[in-house]
């Protein structure tokens, strides 16, 4: 069966992040396609893993896991089976090979890979900074984030964010809608922290499209026409030309791309 939108549930014992990060480069493999990405973290039990089983059952979702402890791995793998749920082992093959070769068993103990170090707790709080000013949900975090990106909708705003979160970079974003006035702080905030990202009208324009097919939604909606796409894209480049920011094109870029550019300019 063929689908514009797949959600993909990840499974771990830990945080979740090795395979959120995974999926997300595997997601970059097909845009404009929709993979939405829930994360079920800290998971230690077999009631927990069959919850999402069947949630993705469900929804006609797929599953990533990351277990490390061997009882949990081969639960899944049956409980999954018998739902008939795809399910994606991202770490079990590799362990067993390096048991393999050392001629021992692994440690069998989740989350040895985050380390509770000073960069592990900035990642940490970078991630909570990046939901918590989302799409200009409160626009105080212009001034306190390390990066600000600006731009209309379906530029990919959120998800680079969340990958530049990861890289321990606390970002903001702000929508900009013609009929909206920018918030006032995108002008008073250092023009060097702010970053446009701008797109050309068909790339736009096919994202948009099979957002609302994702939606159960006519593609002839206006949010997806030609014309009112042009009008943002004119009213995004006329702020950015306003604030003086740093603009890069993502109409062909993944995101993890785009985010590389980022951090050139943001090095620490």
């Amino acid at each position: 069966m063929t689908q514009t939108s797949v959600t993909v549930y990840v499974v771990s014992d830990s945080a979740g992040d090795t395979g959120e990060l995974a999926v997300r480069a595997a997601a970059a493999q097909f845009h404009p396609l929709s993979v939405q990405i829930r994360r079920a973290a800290f998971i230690h039990s077999p009631e927990g893993i069959d919850a999402v089983l069947a949630a993705a059952e469900e929804d006609l979702g797929m599953v990533l896991y990351t277990l490390v402890i061997p009882s949990l791995r081969d639960h899944i793998v049956a409980e999954a089976a018998r739902r008939g749920v795809t399910a994606i082992d991202l770490l079990g093959t590799l362990i067993g090979r390096l048991e393999e070769r050392f001629g021992r068993e692994s440690r069998h103990q989740p989350g040895l890979n985050h380390v509770l170090d000073a960069d592990y707790f900035r990642k940490v709080e970078a991630v909570e900074f990046a939901v918590k000013y989302d799409d200009a949900r409160d626009v105080t975090g212009i001034h306190k984030a390390d990066i600000v990106l600006i731009g209309v909708s379906r530029t990919s705003k959120t998800p680079l964010s969340m990958v530049l979160a990861h890289k321990t970079f606390k970002v903001a974003n702000v929508p900009l809608v013609p009929e909206l006035v920018p918030p006032k702080e995108l002008f008073t905030v250092s023009p060097f922290k702010v970053v446009g990202l701008t797109i050309n009208t068909e790339a736009l324009n096919a994202i948009r499209k099979e957002r609302l097919k994702a939606l159960g939604l006519p593609d002839t909606a206006s949010y997806a026409t030609s014309e009112r796409i042009e009008r943002e894209l004119r009213h995004a480049r006329e702020v950015m030309d306003k604030i003086g920011c740093m603009v890069i094109d993502v109409s062909n870029k993944a995101v993890e791309e785009t985010a590389s550019l980022i951090m050139e300019r943001f090095q620490r």
